[in-house]
């Protein structure tokens, strides 16, 4: 180097973890490529072992093809392969590995520790390699397959170990990963073991079964089969019936030749056509496996080889279009089409659901032949029967704000001035009307109650007094893995907020009480659609856990708009808003009502 020289080059132990760092972004990630090797080499057995969601170890063991000695210190040399000879292989691959980075990354930032034997040797081999440095390397007993530890993930680089976030997100990132490789390879049997804890124990079995297994017994009859195939492309998988949707985005699933990706156009066009049927804010569950000529597809477009480039992806995204609307038609055997000004107005379900009960309403279960009446719920704060509470229904399917009124608003809004005489009324059921001594006033009778149940939520979890609704028959609920260990996460947030849950084995819980504003019928569907919104909320830095919590709460159970109100109903409504700390905003910063004074109104007929 000359004198002066500014530019130098890195030493191995130092880009080997700058490369190391856009294969191996979190433990999610060593799972990924430990499974596409296993793939590959034709494993019909994979077992996945995890403790502290990957941090301390991930073991991926399988019965593959195996490795002869000279194989196993040269898989971790940087750029060796054995699935790529040429150029052309780049663009004829059929294997999910091919660029020889991943474990040479792992060894990298972790303690590897390696055992295998090939199926034409005699002996297995056991090497381990910590931080890029050769520990071991000695014969050792071992059946046909291979068996890789990694252990203390990022030991060598405390910064990038900084990076990561909870267990029981990282370990939702393992979910999906499994997910993925199991969803694609069916034919495989797949077990994971996670703190001890079996997971998933998923035996040899077709595309349908492996989704019933992987997501719950109620997706077993709501998948909905797609086939089609032409000369270029062939598209096969499954998807869900719109009542089954879901809250969050994470059971979205493309495959290309067996290979997971993602493509935000594709996703975009599958929810177009699904969105006619199912309310804003709702997902579906789909798995699309395409199958093309591995030279119309570029696969090594990005580092985790999760991006995809089509040769045509015109062609194949409006095939793609085609294939899910035909199967969504011919299930519900009507044309769906996206109105060019789509509204969710357009789709409301029959507002005759949403009669309102009467206060100490009573209900009718059957058991055994018998007809027993029931009250519908005690509230053990109280000890009276629910009334508000059974007057929450679903989540708002229309608009989060309504441009009826444009005119502008005082500064300081008023209470309505009450007068039996003069009542309340609703403006197209979605506004609460009052005249104040100066003017009048509009609720918006959804927002004013998400302001309320966030404010009551938020009191019950902080003062540890939550108003729970014991149930006179618990429910069971089976959840997916990664629900599951979202309502694990959040169960001290749960109970605070009027949960009573019960875990049980194989991902299941018994609900036996729920917040005062869960309506009846509705448990499962709130608790789920509540872990939903509270993921969905993680973004959120404003609010903090219970606040999140509870506005996932509100979300869920506030009185919709188009729900028609009583003259009580409307008065409950405006008298617990102005009891609120903050009564003029809902939580997220939405004005709830609008003040107009009679000044306004003259000048609008000047």
């Amino acid at each position: 180097m000359q004198n002066g020289s500014l530019i130098r080059k890195l030493p191995p132990e130092i880009h080997n973890k700058i490369a190391a760092g856009e294969v191996v972004q979190r433990p999610g990630s060593v799972v990924k490529e430990l499974l596409d090797n296993s793939i590959d080499a034709g494993a019909s057995h994979i077992k996945v072992i995890v403790e502290n969601a990957g941090r301390t170890l991930i073991q991926v063991t399988d019965n593959g093809s195996g490795m002869v000695k000279d194989d196993l210190p040269l898989c971790f040399e940087r750029h060796a392969t054995s699935k790529i000879q040429s150029v052309d292989d780049l663009f004829n691959i059929h294997s999910l590995g091919f660029r020889g980075e991943a474990m040479a990354s792992i060894a990298a930032v972790a303690q590897v520790n390696l055992k295998s034997k090939s199926s034409v040797a005699d002996v297995a081999y056991e090497y381990e390699i910590w931080g890029g440095e050769e520990r071991v390397f000695q014969p050792c007993a071992f059946e046909q397959g291979t068996s890789i530890s990694v252990k203390n993930l990022f030991f060598n680089v405390p910064a990038r170990r900084a990076f990561l976030k909870t267990d029981a997100t990282e370990f939702r990132h393992i979910i999906t990963t499994l997910q993925q490789a199991t969803l694609a390879n069916p034919d495989i049997a797949f077990d994971l073991i996670a703190d001890g804890s079996e997971v998933y124990k998923l035996p040899q079995q077709s595309k349908e079964e492996r989704i019933v297994a992987l997501f719950g017994k109620s997706y077993k009859a709501s998948l909905i089969p797609v086939s089609e195939r032409t000369t270029y492309i062939s598209i096969s998988g499954y998807l869900i019936d719109p009542k089954l949707t879901k809250r969050n985005r994470g059971e979205q699933f493309l495959f290309v030749n067996g290979r997971p990706f993602s493509h935000r156009y594709l996703s975009y066009v599958v929810s177009e056509v699904y969105k006619p049927l199912i309310n804003i804010g709702e997902h579906p569950f789909y798995a699309l496996f395409i199958e093309i000529d591995p030279k119309e597809v570029d696969v090594n477009v990005h580092p985790t080889k999760m991006e995809v480039k089509f040769e045509d992806e015109k062609s194949i995204v409006s095939f793609a279009r085609s294939v899910v609307k035909k199967a969504l038609n011919e299930r519900f055997a009507a044309i769906i089409e996206t109105p060019a000004e789509y509204k969710a107005d357009d789709f409301t379900t029959d507002l005759s659901y949403f009669s309102a009960p009467e206060v100490n309403v009573t209900r009718t279960e059957s058991k055994e032949g018998y007809s027993v009446h029931i009250p519908s719920r005690i509230n053990h704060r109280t000890g009276n029967e629910s009334a508000f509470g059974d007057l929450l229904f679903k989540p708002d399917t229309s608009t989060e704000q309504s441009n009826v009124i444009e005119a502008s608003s005082q500064s300081q809004f008023l209470k309505p001035d009450y007068h039996k005489d003069r009542g309340f009324w609703q403006l197209h059921d979605q506004f609460v009307v009052s005249q104040t001594r100066t003017g009048m006033c509009l609720v918006d009778q959804h927002l004013a109650h998400r302001r309320i149940v966030f404010e009551r939520s938020l009191n019950n979890i902080q003062s540890g007094l939550p108003g729970t609704q014991q149930l006179l028959f618990p429910q069971q609920i089976d959840f997916s893995a990664s629900d599951f260990q979202l309502m694990q996460e959040l169960m001290p947030t749960l109970t605070g907020l009027g949960f009573s849950i019960q875990t049980l084995s194989g991902y299941a819980a018994i609900i036996s009480g729920v917040p005062s504003e869960v309506r009846v019928g509705e448990e499962k569907e709130v608790l789920l659609d509540l872990i939903h919104d509270f993921n969905d909320l993680r973004g959120e830095r404003s609010l903090n856990p219970q606040e999140k919590a509870a506005l996932a709460l509100a979300k869920r159970t506030a009185i919709p708009r188009g729900k028609k109100l009583s003259q009580i109903e409307m008065e409950k409504l405006v008298d617990e808003l102005f009891a609120c700390d903050q009564p003029m905003l809902d939580p997220q910063g939405k004005p709830t009502l609008r003040y107009i004074s009679l000044d306004e109104i003259r000048l609008r007929f000047k």
